[in-house]
């Protein structure tokens, strides 16, 4: 059961990882691109933002998922750690853009807020992961990147949820505001849960 889970789990982040490169493919006023209003999509450091955020969001997905994988790491601990400097790289590029892009989002003050929030979760405990690493502390290197990856997996939770509200409410706006929190706060619960199973907020 836990393998089907990681498998799942695993597809879920590859599916959404390689997402953003549909931006590249289609009419740019594809998906959330469709509530912005001209002015902002015209605005090059918005436009520098969003496509940094993405990218480098859409890339950290891709490849996190695998640092939870004790085999890979057992079998090339080099491997684990080339991977986890391009997930902490691309996190720092992603997050700060998101910090910038969520004053703008959709929705006013309740999404900016949730957004905010989400982005320097997202970017701090990255950081704490891997500062904690290079102090040799194990416990607190894997504990922040549980965090970290419950944070960067709110681009798929988002995917699931926005379509399902936006159904229920018949409003977009209203989904939007509340995907802003849902999104990220039940991962962030999930993950802590999981620490604490996993012994790892004794440290």
């Amino acid at each position: 059961m836990k393998k089907v889970i990681f498998v799942l789990f695993a597809i879920l982040c590859i599916c959404i990882g390689v997402y953003p490169l549909i931006y590249f493919l289609i009419d740019r006023t594809f998906g959330l691109l469709n509530s912005k209003s001209d002015v902002l999509l015209n605005d090059i450091f918005w436009n520098i933002g969003f496509y940094s955020h993405i990218l480098f969001g859409g890339l950290a997905l891709l490849i996190g998922w695998m640092q939870f994988s004790k085999k890979l790491r057992l079998k090339s601990i080099k491997l684990h750690r080339n991977i986890g400097k391009i997930y902490v790289v691309s996190v720092l590029i992603s997050g700060l853009a998101s910090i910038y892009i969520a004053i703008f989002a959709t929705g006013g003050l309740i999404s900016v807020i949730g957004f905010l929030c989400l982005g320097l979760i997202w970017t701090i405990t990255t950081i704490l992961a891997y500062t904690s690493i290079r102090k040799a502390d194990v416990n607190k290197h894997q504990k922040f990147m549980i965090l970290s990856y419950a944070a960067c997996f709110a681009a798929v939770t988002l995917r699931i949820w926005l379509p399902l509200l936006t159904i229920a409410l018949q409003d977009f706006i209203s989904a939007y505001r509340i995907v802003a929190w849902l999104c990220w706060v039940p991962n962030i619960i999930v993950a802590i849960f999981i620490t604490r199973k996993l012994g790892l907020n004794a440290s």
